[in-house]
């Protein structure tokens, strides 16, 4: 049969579904293309309503040529005396675009806008970036062109919102239209801020580097040019003057990537970058740390413009008498010849109100116009290793998991694993301490073990509470972060410190009391707040009183020490801190109104003297001055002793609940609820042989010679979790019976036997005569007599006497034996000489 050129039934099905398909397929993406263009209609219509709508408001871009009135910002003292005035358009000079050097204009381009020569005065890509940060990091970044950036600083508010952002944009195409690609260069260059009272390239110039833009080398170009992004953070003369570096090297980067430098000048410029000279700041501020301190914060808050140009009215936290009184004792102290021999460079104080918050006083070094140490730099914000300065956080970790000042550490050498054995800072071991004592002389080793007990993550974690966020990455750290292995920042340790002066409340620091517009509007204001309770009443007041005990610093400090640690008077707790490496020196501490922290040490990070740099030299001589001098003339006021704060007797050794055999007690304070309930244990009485220390025997007894003695077997709460063979004791109880025969009289004298020959035995004329002697007490002689003449005499155990006699019979053998007593005994046998 011939085969049918008509297609089966299953492949017309087959081929009508694709035709349905491909039919469909058209339908959809005309659909689409149908959407997409009512959506480009209507995203058009709203862009052009948009800027119909917003347009209406605008300044007119002409505005770019005319000069503003501006109002300094002023930055007050509590008292309302003037820090510091913060001003913009006082310090500007205009110049044409001809007399700015390529360079300047190279590396702006590059820094701030690639494509500005190519542009419409936006950057849709830009715009791409910036809407995928909002969706999925939910964050508003910049994605600003040059032009967009005049018209911020400019022309509009710094407000970061969506409805100033399609002002900037429409501004923006309205400039371009305006003006010329040059001559909107030009009027950035002489607009944007510089940072300090420099606005505009010109004033910058003169500013930073003391000469006309057109004679800036490179590298200064690149440095002016990384500047209007954050004009307070990098500035040079800013509280964080080494900021601009990096800053600098990214824009050499750009221009090196865009091609205007080859990567040689690159690296010449940065080798040069480290050589720069910067002209003198201008000394018309006081407390220059403080006061650039709070201009961050302001610029932060309200943008650089309004702070530059707003005339605000700024009152802050400082105390401008309490300020200078610091500023010169620091400055005094660290100039004496005897911190000179010290190697100590440098000094910082940060004084707060424990209950408020309130900085009354922020000394960043001991001159910031001194340029030959990088006085400029704020050594109060800048984070170093604080030695055992942090031990208190440990120790009140070590609380809130139920330890308490009578707990006892062995202070020992301990290997910690992987070879780590720390040691004490006078090198030495100094038996049990009880926290109390190890805190208080600041030992090293019960403070290791301490973290160990409490965990790594578990000191973080105070410590965030209290304040500090400089500690983040646990695995960062080992077992040495209690003894200062992690930075910190000085402002916020001594706010930690604050904690405990507040009853455990935390009040993070406050620089800024109220800010007032042009207008006297007040824009904000500070009210005190009562504080989050981070640690409980009774904890914080248990480490205050430790702090505040003379008694407890007195081993390692001595009478001396203490006295430079403490103010007559008056309430005060203390703790110092020293790095291993000699390379920060701190004291802290506070009364019931005002916390005080001290940092000595160099800049470039150099140690001090490694023999006389200690806990009572550098900073606890500026602590004292500036504490007294805070204190001076007014009441004392005891640190508040809380509710549920009792008073016990405790084992002096053990720190236990005294038990049966304890011998010695001292008065302890413990949180109501973490009294010692463990009676002490480490006492333990055993009955012994007097003459060997051994077990009693039956016999030891019988004699008379069984006593009892007490034996400190010691452990501590890290040995217990991590060494539960380890035993202290020295010495310790005896495990094995003495097995000795005793005479049964009770006699206290040496008991001979003669254990070869035996009595009546017969010997040949050479035999060796063998005694056994048991005696309390040290064996001096053993005398072997023959017929009552003295043979032999032995001094050393095995008591033995070769004899060699010519004469045959019987005869006597007598042994005699003394002892360091002063007693004698002895034993006779017959033998008869064959």
């Amino acid at each position: 049969m011939p085969y049918s050129i008509l297609p089966t039934p299953r492949r017309s099905h087959s081929l009508i579904n694709k035709r349905r398909w491909r039919r469909k397929k058209i339908k959809i993406f005309g659909a689409l293309v149908t959407a997409g263009f009512i959506f480009f209609i209507f995203g058009l219509v709203a862009l052009i309503f948009a800027f119909g709508f917003y347009a209406r408001e605008l300044p007119s871009p002409n505005k770019l040529k005319e000069r503003n009135v501006e109002q300094a910002t002023k930055i007050l003292d509590r008292h309302g005396a003037l820090l510091y005035d913060v001003y913009g358009d006082q310090n500007r000079t205009l110049v044409k675009l001809d007399q700015v050097p390529e360079e300047l204009k190279k590396a702006t381009i590059a820094i701030e806008d690639k494509n500005f020569y190519k542009h419409k005065g936006f950057d849709l890509w830009g715009y791409a970036r910036v809407i995928r940060e909002i969706i999925f990091e939910r964050k508003f970044t910049g994605g600003s062109t040059l032009t967009q950036q005049l018209v911020k600083n400019s022309l509009l508010s710094p407000e970061r919102t969506i409805t100033r952002k399609i002002k900037e944009f429409i501004l923006a195409v309205q400039i371009e239209r305006k003006f010329s690609k040059d001559e909107i260069l030009q009027i950035y260059l002489n607009e944007v801020p510089y940072g300090g009272t420099a606005w505009g390239v010109e004033a910058a110039s003169n500013l930073y580097f003391g000469k006309h833009v057109s004679k800036l080398s490179l590298v200064e170009a690149a440095i002016l040019a990384g500047l209007p992004q954050k004009p307070t953070t990098y500035s040079p003369f800013g509280s964080n003057p080494k900021s601009y570096i990096d800053r600098t090297k990214d824009v050499l980067r750009r221009m090196k990537e865009d091609g205007y430098i080859t990567g040689e000048e690159e690296e010449k410029a940065i080798e040069e970058l480290a050589k720069v000279k910067f002209s003198a700041p201008s000394q018309n501020i006081k407390a220059p740390h403080f006061s650039l301190y709070v201009r961050e914060r302001l610029v932060e808050k309200y943008g650089e413009k309004l702070v530059l140009e707003g005339g605000l009215r700024v009152t802050t936290s400082l105390d401008l008498k309490i300020q200078e009184m610091a500023q010169k004792i620091v400055t005094d102290e660290i100039n004496k010849p005897e911190n000179k021999r010290l190697r100590v460079g440098n000094g910082a104080a940060i004084i707060q109100d424990p209950k408020t918050g309130e900085i009354l006083a922020m000394v960043g070094s001991k001159n910031y116009f001194d340029k030959s140490y990088d006085g400029q730099v704020n050594v109060s914000t800048s984070l170093r290793q604080p030695g055992s300065a942090i031990k208190p956080i440990n120790y009140v970790t070590g609380f809130k998991n139920g330890y308490t000042p009578a707990t006892m550490f062995l202070d020992m050498r301990t290997d910690f694993g992987t070879g780590y054995k720390p040691v004490n800072y006078d090198g030495r071991d100094h038996g049990p301490q009880q926290i109390r004592f190890a805190l208080g002389n600041s030992y090293n080793i019960p403070a290791v073990k301490m973290l160990a007990v409490n965990g790594v993550q578990a000191m973080i974690d105070t410590a965030k509470d209290m304040g500090i966020n400089t500690f983040t990455n646990p695995d960062r750290y080992g077992l040495s972060l209690t003894l200062g292995g992690g930075e910190v920042k000085l402002i916020e340790l001594t706010n930690a410190f604050s904690v405990f002066a507040n009853g455990g409340k935390r009040v993070d620091p406050a620089t800024i009391l109220k800010v007032s517009d042009s207008n006297g509007k007040v824009l904000e204001e500070f009210k005190p707040k009562d504080g989050q309770q981070v640690l409980t009443p009774q904890h914080a007041f248990l480490i205050t009183n430790i702090l505040s005990d003379k008694n407890a610093k007195l081993a390692a400090f001595g009478s001396y020490g203490v006295s430079i640690l403490s103010v007559p008077g008056h309430d005060v707790a203390v703790k110092t801190g020293t790095t291993d490496d000699k390379r920060d020196n701190w004291t802290f501490g506070f009364s019931s109104s005002y916390t005080l922290g001290i940092w000595t040490g160099n800049n470039d990070n150099a140690s001090m003297h490694p023999s006389l740099s200690s806990g009572i030299t550098g900073a606890a001589p500026i602590w004292h001055r500036i504490m007294s001098e805070l204190l001076k003339g007014k009441p004392n006021e005891p640190f508040k002793r809380p509710d549920k704060i009792v008073s016990l007797q405790v084992d002096a050794v053990s720190g236990m609940k005294p038990g049966p055999n304890t011998t010695k007690t001292r008065s302890e304070l413990f949180a109501s609820w973490q009294v010692p309930q463990r009676e002490d244990d480490t006492r333990v009485k055993v009955r012994i042989c007097k003459p060997t220390g051994l077990l009693a025997s039956e016999s030891c007894e019988a004699a008379g010679l069984a006593i009892d003695k007490v034996f400190f077997v010691l452990k501590d709460p890290y040995t217990e979790r991590f060494n539960p063979s380890f035993k202290y004791c020295k010495p310790c109880p005896p495990t094995k019976v003495d097995n000795n025969y005793y005479n049964p009289s009770g006699e206290e004298k040496p008991v001979v036997t003669i254990t070869t020959p035996s009595n009546g035995a017969t010997v040949g004329s050479n035999f060796t005569v063998t005694a056994k002697i048991t005696t309390p007490y040290t064996v001096t002689k053993v005398e072997f007599y023959f017929d009552g003449s003295l043979y032999s005499t032995i001094t050393n155990s095995p008591y033995s006497a070769e004899f060699s006699l010519a004469g045959a019979g019987n005869h006597q053998i007598t042994v005699k034996a003394f002892d360091s007593a002063g007693s004698s005994g002895e034993s006779s046998i017959n033998v008869n000489v064959n």
